[in-house]
């Protein structure tokens, strides 16, 4: 019986309750189940029957015991108890909870998904590093979380858009072309310019693309060598974002909104809104009257828009293309973003507390990594993903809250031993993997018999109960956006499987004949392969199947 089953169960029961006459309250039209924090409680728990005592005007413990009666009588309930202020606890039978094996191999890949954020249209950007040089450390958090996000909320029902801002307008692409010029050139790299070994493969690749640069006159060159170092650089991100497992659904330019008229177009109509004055020469955004902690420029004095401009231009255009909900994933340095960008939701119309979520990750040390040749002065992520691997990398930053700093030791995540979460976790998918493998060639066909009641050993019921719990945990991440869940939840199901395996044989002895013991079992063990391998690509890291 899987935990939709059982909720069925339990709103079976108490839609025949309220049908008696006994009970006189609306039947929601969703009853959860979860799992309760002490095993000797049962299989599964319910707090339906508090939610529905004062509607019902009786105490909880007294609507929990008219639908406990009902509900004991349901296929698959071994026992149902009524604790505390009304809780129901339920136990299934062996048949009942051995079930779930078949149902999650049945299921496949979809095993996990919910519908808990189903009617959420949503839009989250994430990483939006400007293209003037390589990904490094300071992004990868992000990237990793803000893609597992994104499977999350999939996963989840939701209808999810990932979005990459490309900040490629303003001053600092100036200087971007200016130094990869003053490379080409042979020359120093100008004041407040970009330096590094990368530049200098940029200026080369632009020559080689464009073996006039230097004939060019000046402005013509600096543009040339501008767009060209952009298109370069731009294309490494995303093949570096690729090695790394991330892909994004749109790749949105700034200029875009310059030249395409958004920028003045987003001034007119939060004027019109009467959000927007003039003072001193220039154009304001009263975001003070929203609880930023000043009003912001949004066109200067010279007539130069600036980046708030565009940031707001932004929040519109994601607004107008259908996006009731706006992700920002931020870094650490961008918490005097989080009251301005929600300004600007106010200003537009929107619900700051609805219609925007930001989200700021904290910075990640990485013990024993190395500084980019390229760049000097920065940790690679390209050198990260040769250094460490990519699933490595990814089910450590997966595996920690955003908002805490994390310290990391490189060299541990390179071990192949059980301290290692990551080789933990992936060990446990190849030993399913393997023990198939071996049961197969013993002649263990798992389609010839499947008998649930025989998974009555306790390390089988545990098991059972991790799986179980795969799309709640699943939900419950989405939820919250913390991709951390599942890293944690596959590290106790793994825990489970390893008990299990001590403890349970699938394969039979030598001369030993072939029961539907054996079968069944491995009816279980593939079922948690399953499991295995659907939580490890919510977060972006392959499953293996050998070690």
């Amino acid at each position: 019986m899987t935990p939709e089953e059982l909720s069925a169960a339990i709103r079976a029961a108490l839609s025949a309750t309220v049908d008696a006459g006994d009970l006189a309250v609306d039947v929601p039209a969703e009853i959860r189940v979860e799992r309760p924090k002490q095993k000797e409680h049962g299989d599964w728990t319910s707090n339906i029957a508090l939610q529905l005592a004062k509607p019902a005007g009786m105490k909880p413990r007294d609507v929990a015991a008219l639908v406990g009666e009902r509900l004991r009588a349901a296929e698959g309930i071994a026992s149902v108890d009524i604790a505390g202020p009304g809780f129901l606890n339920i136990t299934l039978d062996a048949a009942s909870a051995g079930e779930l094996a078949r149902s999650i191999v049945d299921a496949g890949a979809t095993y996990g998904r919910n519908e808990a954020m189903v009617g959420h249209t949503m839009n989250i950007e994430f990483i939006s590093a400007n293209p003037t040089g390589p990904l490094h450390i300071g992004h990868t958090r992000w990237a990793a979380l803000g893609d597992s996000m994104r499977r999350l909320l999939i996963a989840s029902g939701a209808d999810v858009t990932a979005e990459y801002y490309i900040n490629d307008a303003g001053a600092q692409m100036d200087t971007f072309g200016a130094s990869v010029l003053a490379s080409a050139k042979g020359e120093p790299t100008p004041e407040g310019g970009y330096p590094g070994a990368y530049v200098d493969d940029l200026a080369a690749t632009a020559l080689r693309l464009r073996p006039d640069l230097l004939d060019l006159p000046h402005d013509e060159a600096l543009a040339t060598a501008r767009q060209l170092a952009y298109e370069t650089q731009l294309g490494d991100i995303r093949g570096t974002l690729t090695d790394f497992g991330v892909e994004f659904d749109v790749w949105f330019s700034e200029t875009t909104l310059h030249e395409g008229g958004a920028v003045e177009a987003a001034i007119t109509r939060l004027r019109e809104q009467g959000h927007v004055d003039d003072r001193d020469g220039a154009v304001w955004l009263r975001t003070t009257d929203f609880g930023d902690d000043k009003d912001r420029v949004m066109v200067r004095s010279d007539g130069v828009p600036t980046y708030f401009a565009a940031d707001a231009a932004y929040y519109l255009d994601k607004k107008d293309r259908g996006f009731p909900e706006k992700i920002y994933l931020l870094g650490a340095d961008h918490h005097g973003y989080v009251s301005r960008l929600k300004a600007i939701a106010a200003c537009a119309g929107d619900d700051p507390d609805r219609n925007i979520e930001i989200r700021i990750g904290q910075l990640v040390n990485l013990g024993g990594a190395k500084l980019s040749k390229r760049a000097g002065n920065i940790i690679e992520l390209r050198d990260l993903i040769s250094w460490i691997g990519t699933d490595a990398v990814r089910y450590s930053l997966g595996r920690y809250p955003a908002d805490s700093p994390l310290n990391l030791d490189g060299e541990e995540l390179r071990k192949q031993t059980n301290d290692n979460p990551v080789f933990y976790v992936q060990y446990a998918h190849a030993r399913t993997f393997n023990v198939a493998r071996l049961a197969a060639q013993d002649g263990v066909d798992r389609d010839a018999g499947f008998d649930p009641s025989l998974l009555s050993d306790p390390t089988e019921a545990a098991l059972l109960a991790a799986l179980g719990d795969f799309p709640r945990i699943v939900a419950h991440a989405a939820q919250l956006r913390e991709p951390h869940r599942v890293a944690r939840y596959l590290e106790g199901l793994a825990s489970h499987l390893h008990k299990w395996y001590d403890t349970c044989r699938i394969r039979p002895r030598r001369d030993e004949e072939i029961t539907d013991t054996h079968r069944t079992r491995l009816w279980l063990n593939d079922a948690t392969r399953q499991v295995l391998a659907n939580g490890l690509d919510l977060l972006g890291v392959s499953a293996p199947e050998r070690m």
